[in-house]
C-alpha cells in the first residue's frame, strides 16, 4: 500500500507540474458585439495540421488570448505575447506560438499566444488597423493582468514570426501614433524572428503587405507600416533573428530594422545565418549554425534581466 501510495504522490506531483506549464485560459480580446471595425459576415475559422505537424488557424474574426503562465517556483516577473507568422492570410499557430510558450515556461517567462483577425475586406473597416488593434489590446489586457499572473508590468516583451514579426515590430513603433495611442500598449522589448519590416518594393514580402492593406493599398499605407521608417527613440530594445538564404523575406528586412535602431541609439542585438530559409521556428535540424539561435535568444533574454 505504501509504494502504491508513493507512487499516486509522485504522479499527482507530476500532473501539478505540467498543469503549471499549461495553457490556463483562452481570453476574447473584445466583449461581444463590441469588435472595433468589425463587419458581419459569414466566415469561418479553420484549423488544419498540415503534413509536417504545423497547425494552421484561417478565418479568424473573433481574437483571443491564450494564457500560458510561468510556474510559480519559477516566474522570474517577465512576460511575452507571442504573434505567429503566416502572412496575414493564415497563423502558423503551433511552431510560431503555443511550442515556444512551453519554450519560455520552462524559463519562468509567461507566454501569451495571440490570435489576432486575419485581415478581410468582407469581415472589416479598414482592415489594416485590424492586427493592430489586436496587439495593442492584448498588451493591454497582459498589464491589467499582471497581479494575478505575477507579472511585472515593465518586463512585457513581444515576439513575432514573419508577418507576426511585422505585426510585433508594427505596435513596437505605431504604440504611440494616432489617436488610439497608449502607453499600456508598449511592449518593453521585442524578438523578431524572420520578420517582414519593410512594405517597400525592393524589401516587402508581397503577399503579406498585400493582405493587410488590401483595396486600400497606397504609397501612403506603404510607407506607414515600413517599420523601418517608423522607428522612434520610444521604440523598444529588439533581438533579431534571419537567414542569409531567406528567399520569402529578405534578410535586409531585418538589417534596415537594426539599423534604424542603432541609428536611434536603442540596443539591438541581431544574428544573420547563412541558411535557414524561413520559417523554421525551433526546427534547425539540418540547418547548420542555426542550431544556436535559441541559445542566442537565452543569453539576450538573461542580460536584458528578463530570465536568471
Amino acid at each position: 500500500m505504501k509504494k502504491i501510495s508513493t507512487a499516486f504522490a509522485v504522479l499527482s506531483l507530476c500532473a501539478v507540474s505540467l498543469q503549471s506549464m499549461a495553457q490556463t485560459e483562452t481570453l476574447n480580446l473584445w466583449p461581444e458585439g463590441k469588435v472595433p471595425n468589425s463587419k458581419s459576415n459569414s466566415i469561418q475559422e479553420k484549423s488544419e495540421t498540415d503534413a509536417s505537424g504545423i497547425l494552421r488557424i484561417s478565418g479568424v474574426t473573433v481574437p483571443t488570448l491564450a494564457v500560458y503562465p510561468a510556474p510559480k517556483e519559477k516566474a522570474t516577473g517577465a512576460a511575452v505575447m507571442i504573434c505567429p507568422g503566416g502572412g496575414y492570410g493564415i497563423l502558423a499557430a503551433s511552431h510560431e506560438g503555443s511550442d515556444f510558450a512551453k519554450w519560455f515556461n520552462d524559463r519562468g517567462i509567461s507566454a501569451f499566444v495571440l490570435k489576432y483577425r486575419l485581415p478581410k475586406e468582407t469581415a472589416m473597416e479598414h482592415q489594416h488597423e485590424v492586427p493592430l488593434m489586436d496587439a495593442m489590446q492584448g498588451m493591454k489586457m497582459i498589464r491589467q493582468g499582471a497581479a494575478k499572473w505575477n507579472i511585472d508590468v515593465n518586463k512585457i516583451g513581444i515576439m513575432g514570426f514573419s508577418a507576426g514579426g511585422h505585426l510585433a515590430a508594427t505596435l513596437s513603433t505605431h504604440y504611440n501614433m494616432g489617436p488610439k495611442a497608449s502607453q499600456d500598449a508598449k511592449a518593453n522589448f521585442s524578438i523578431l524572428l524572420y520578420p517582414v519590416i519593410s512594405f517597400t518594393p525592393a524589401l516587402a514580402h508581397g503577399g503579406s503587405r498585400d493582405n493587410l492593406l488590401g483595396p486600400e493599398k497606397s504609397e501612403e499605407l506603404i510607407k506607414y507600416y515600413s517599420n523601418e521608417l517608423q522607428v522612434s527613440d520610444q521604440t523598444p530594445p529588439a533581438f533579431l533573428v534571419h537567414a542569409m538564404d531567406d528567399t520569402g523575406v529578405p534578410v535586409e528586412n531585418s538589417i534596415e530594422y537594426y539599423l534604424a535602431l542603432k541609428k536611434k541609439k536603442i540596443p539591438a542585438e541581431m544574428h544573420l545565418y547563412p541558411k535557414g530559409g524561413h520559417g523554421y521556428g525551433m526546427r534547425t535540424e539540418g540547418k547548420g549554425s542555426l542550431a544556436g539561435w535559441p541559445a542566442a535568444m537565452e543569453g539576450w533574454l538573461k542580460g536584458m534581466g528578463y530570465m536568471k
